[in-house]
């Protein structure tokens, strides 16, 4: 039977293989799965040595950032958290802003990401299209 390391590197190989890490996220995941699987093998209570606590990892004021956004659980950094809290925390961005006490009109999404597609929108001109298509659908009703 493997290690308990080599099944640890094993789990990280293969999500480092779909997802891009940095050097620190992949010494971070590899020792949280370590020390996870450690725990197994002992009988432990995993609900127990996991840091799911009340208190934020990253403070508000540091969350949301012009380029990042970091997540209150865990403390990674991305662009956008609606699919890192559904994938990684099993949870929605409603349930994310009620446990950290987040007001509904402040984005999950990093400030230049939200820029970048504003100005998107605004050179394709998604929002003529969407006034002329209301005014065609209001027209056949």
């Amino acid at each position: 039977m493997a290690t308990l390391l080599e099944m640890a590197a094993e789990i990280v190989a293969a999500h480092a293989s779909t997802t891009n890490m940095t050097k620190e996220e992949l010494v971070t995941e590899l020792s949280e799965i370590y020390n996870t699987l450690s725990n197994l093998e002992k009988g432990e209570d995993l609900n127990s040595s996991q840091d799911q606590t009340d208190s934020p990892a990253v403070t508000r004021k540091k969350a949301f950032g012009k380029d990042k956004i970091y997540c209150m659980i865990c403390g990674k950094g991305m662009k956008t958290l609606s699919r890192h809290l559904k994938t990684s925390h099993n949870m929605t961005a409603s349930e994310y802003r009620k446990q950290f006490d987040i007001p509904r009109g402040q984005s999950l999404a990093a400030k230049s990401y939200s820029e970048t597609r504003r100005k998107m929108a605004i050179d394709r001109g998604l929002g003529e299209k969407l006034a002329k298509a209301r005014a065609a659908r209001g027209k056949k009703k």
